[in-house]
């Protein structure tokens, strides 16, 4: 965050090896006080870091095992054994880019978190310095070298709260990053899904097609015969064979898209080679009521991550704010080296206050530029609400609608399926003409097709619903 980084100690200094720190003059008092700096200087960052970044919204935070914890991982997959979904999912989660980038912005923000606390904890430095004049050296106040060393010490009292607020929003940006990682996984699944029953689709299409392939084989051979008895015309065996053609030319169409699908399945997943893929719960689930899934969007991880947002845009305001008030802060030094009139100075304390009068409309103009920020973060929230519900209902509506279809085509497939047999039996008994026979395999092909890709096509469909309404829940 911005703010976050701009509160950041920008006077820091690398520290010195202490090795190279002069000796101390002087007495036990002396050195009780620099033992007690020192050990001032090392307890406060330490206390800083181990400050959690708790939430500040519970209601629209991820649960702590997601924070704190991995998704599971499958095991890596034998070479020629079946991929089921979860260890595709797994292998995808691992070699996703989008992933990868949203995990190193939470480490981003977390770092920007400890820059902003800086801006409320004390610094300290070695400085050392050397001044030389054109001095006679006569008196203190005329000499050619005026060298010093001190340890230089200050804390900010009060900033107009600004340092609170750039944790503050450091805090809810984490929690943003958070939930758009987790959406960023879900959105991913869905997309590993797809590529994987697109595979299962048309593996299943190509036995389909292998299936219809052999009756009609049978159907030429059978023809063939009835022609060399004079039962049967030449041109029945011809129409046979030129349908066989044209399952034969659907089969190639169905390999070159199991390719394609494979080829984005070992994308998604970083495999060279995907052998194959199954399914062990092949049936489709009833949808719950749309009432159930609207309700459940309202958690999704981007309408909490816009809200998270609009947080961040609520501190950045906050900051702005800041402007307005002084800034206080006390300074001290502890000298190791002085020479002149204040040779015998060994400590000094500094109160500053910078009260702002007129800066030129600059802190003005800051505040409405971060209300205005506020006011787009507030409106992007609500935008993203009312779509999360959207989305939710238009998944629904193809999901059922989906269920249904596939409810039909599987009895019309029951019908077509009896209606081939006695189309069959008639011809043996010369009731029917090969013509009859020929249509309604090609309508058994057609209908068994269907039912197949209505089937995967509800399947893909019922875990876009889940990701609409935020509910993905791999099955692991």
């Amino acid at each position: 965050m911005k703010s976050a980084r701009h509160f950041a100690g920008s006077n820091f200094q690398k520290p010195v090896d202490n090795s190279s720190f002069p000796q101390v003059r002087g007495n036990s008092k002396r050195e009780s006080a620099w033992h007690f700096l020192l050990a001032l200087l090392i307890a406060a960052p330490l206390a800083a870091a181990q400050e959690p970044l708790t939430p500040e919204h519970p209601t629209s935070a991820l649960p702590a095992e997601a924070q704190s914890q991995p998704l599971p991982a499958a095991p890596a997959p034998e070479p020629d054994r079946p991929l089921t979904l979860a260890e595709c999912y797994a292998l995808a989660l691992k070699r996703s880019e989008d992933i990868a980038i949203q995990t190193e912005l939470i480490k981003q923000t977390e770092a920007q978190f400890l820059q902003a606390l800086s801006g409320v904890l004390p610094r300290a430095s070695y400085e050392v310095s050397k001044k030389r004049q054109d001095g006679t050296g006569s008196s203190a106040f005329t000499l050619r070298d005026t060298p010093e060393r001190r340890f230089a010490f200050s804390q900010p009292l009060f900033g107009g709260f600004k340092e609170f607020a750039a944790m503050a929003g450091s805090r809810a940006e984490r929690r943003q990053r958070l939930h758009e990682r987790r959406r960023a996984e879900d959105l991913l699944f869905v997309d590993v899904a797809n590529a994987f029953y697109l595979i299962l689709e048309q593996q299943e299409d190509l036995r389909a097609l292998a299936a219809i392939r052999g009756t009609l084989v049978e159907r030429i051979d059978e023809l063939k015969q009835r022609e060399q008895l004079g039962r049967s015309r030449t041109t029945d065996a011809v129409s046979a064979e030129a349908q066989l053609r044209r399952v034969e030319a659907e089969m190639e169409q169905a390999r070159t898209q199991e390719v394609t699908a494979r080829k984005l399945l070992e994308f998604l997943t970083g495999l060279s080679r995907v052998q194959a893929v199954t399914d062990p719960d092949p049936s489709l689930l009833p949808a719950d009521a749309e009432s159930a899934y609207v309700a459940r969007a309202a958690a999704r991880p981007d309408v909490q991550a816009a809200e998270d947002a609009w947080r961040v845009a609520q501190k950045e305001v906050t900051i702005a704010r800041a402007g307005f008030f002084p800034d206080v802060d006390l300074e001290g030094n502890y000298y190791t080296r002085r020479v002149g009139n204040a040779a015998s100075v060994e400590w000094d304390v500094t109160l500053l206050m910078s009260v702002p009068i007129f800066q030129g409309g600059q802190n003005l103009g800051a505040v409405r530029e971060a209300r205005s920020s506020e006011r787009q973060a507030k409106l992007t929230f609500e935008r993203r609400q009312r779509q999360a519900a959207l989305d939710v209902q238009d998944a629904y509506a193809a999901y059922t609608g989906a269920l249904a279809r596939h409810a039909a085509l599987a009895r019309a497939l029951e019908a077509t399926e009896q209606s081939y047999r006695l189309q069959v039996d008639d011809y043996r008994l010369a009731l029917v003409n090969n013509l009859d026979v020929l249509q309604t395999l090609q309508t058994l092909e057609d209908s068994r097709r269907e039912t197949l890709h209505a089937g995967y096509e509800a399947k893909r469909l019922s875990w876009q619903l889940e990701a609409a309404a935020g509910n993905i829940a791999p099955p692991w």
